[in-house]
């Protein structure tokens, strides 16, 4: 029997000059797919605050 994937959305989002500056909304979608991937879960959608 296959365990059925958990289903997450990725959102990034911007707040500051300092996180525009030094943690791109490309970084933190690369650090969140990773966590996904290690933790075996399913993106299904993707949603970004560039501000």
């Amino acid at each position: 029997m296959n365990k059925e994937k958990t289903k997450v959305y990725l959102y990034t989002r911007v707040l500051t000059v300092m996180q525009i500056d030094g943690y791109s909304l490309e970084a933190q979608k690369t650090k969140m797919k990773s966590f996904c991937d290690y933790n075996d879960y399913e993106i299904v959608g993707e949603y970004e605050d560039a501000g």
